[in-house]
């Protein structure tokens, strides 16, 4: 089994330090050998919410990682402490649950080969500098940092909707590495003013389907609240169409505030909110998280820019990101999401 493993490099990627320079309001990367980080508030909070037992945390990670050896023999995956607890805390430690997740997470690279072949910042620099996302400089009073998304500022012909979907993973991935993050997750503030007939009509069901799986099954993330505001009257065709995708609990998470201000600011406060959404934090700056990718720009190399990890490894065909079809009735709704996108506008 040794041998089956020994081109694996077990570490975690090595990248230059001095890469965080510049944008020290976000943590820099994880260092290669495994010391934890967390504060003693938020081992209390791992120990409550996610089953997290310091004394115990490195006989899990190495349980996880004889799975992954004894099960997965082909898989080429980094077996590091800190990337193995990512799954853990995202599965409450539940190992088989955590060993589902990495295989989704790998498994969604091979399904979905034009989001993450050559998957680095540089590639994404127009989404960054045409304001589709940025993660506010502040996190919330919970410790979570907050993902702004703002669907509108896309239109179809700047360039193809999937170069949207590689910027928000590129963003995960970013966001997941300080173990803070592990813990506290993050929350989604997603602006929909200026979202219209042709942004609402692209992706169709099968493109949403495959972005809600990977968010929800295949990422280590914890997304705790998904803020909407400003959504046009089409948005309610919008969420029929992402909803039956969605588990129980993340549909609950979704929280639609319109054009009322209030409302937000009782679930995100003003204090980490920009100007532009009755904030006190000043104007909303894309520059700092698109320094904090773009300076990223070798550690990315190292962690995408690689050979296939799921090269020779047989999946059931159960596996979530086999690619199904949209089914029928999801091009029902999709038709009449469009019916009613023209009956709008």
């Amino acid at each position: 089994m040794d041998d089956q493993h020994e081109s694996i490099d077990l570490r975690s990627p090595t990248v230059d330090p001095s890469a965080a320079a510049g944008h020290s309001w976000f943590p820099g990367p994880p260092p290669p050998m495994y010391s934890c980080t967390l504060t003693p508030e938020l081992v209390h909070k791992a120990r409550e919410e996610l089953q997290e037992k310091p004394e115990w945390r490195l006989r899990d990670v190495q349980a996880l990682r004889d799975m992954i050896l004894k099960e997965q023999p082909n898989l080429r995956t980094r077996l590091d402490d800190g990337f193995l607890l990512r799954f853990l805390r995202a599965r409450k430690f539940d190992y088989d649950r955590a060993l589902q997740l990495l295989l989704n997470y790998h498994a969604g690279r091979k399904a979905w080969p034009e989001v993450f072949k050559d998957l680095k910042p540089s590639t994404v620099k127009h989404v960054l500098d045409l304001g589709f996302l940025t993660v506010l400089p502040q996190p919330d009073p919970d410790g979570r940092y907050i993902l702004s998304l703002r669907p509108g500022k896309w239109k179809p012909n700047d360039y193809p909707f999937v170069d949207n979907v590689r910027a928000i993973y590129l963003t995960l991935e970013k966001l997941i590495q300080p173990e803070e993050t592990q813990v506290n997750g993050i929350v989604i503030l997603a602006d929909y003013s200026g979202v219209g007939m042709s942004q609402a009509s692209n992706p169709g069901p099968f493109l949403a389907k495959k972005v809600v799986s990977i968010l929800q099954d295949g990422f280590p993330i914890r997304i705790k609240a998904v803020n909407i505001i400003n959504e046009p009257r089409i948005f309610k065709g919008i969420f029929a169409i992402i909803k039956p995708f969605l588990k129980e609990k993340m549909a609950e998470r979704y929280i639609l505030h319109g054009s009322d201000l209030r409302s937000l600011h009782r679930n995100v406060p003003r204090s980490v909110l920009p100007e532009e959404y009755g904030g006190t934090a000043g104007q909303l700056d894309l520059s700092p998280w698109s320094r904090v990718l773009l300076d990223c720009e070798e550690e990315f190399v190292v962690e995408f820019c690689q050979p296939d990890p799921l090269e020779g490894v047989v999946l059931p065909d159960s596996m979530l990101f086999e690619g199904r079809q949209a089914s029928g009735q999801d091009d029902d709704a999709f038709r009449g999401l469009r019916s009613q996108l023209y009956y709008c506008y």
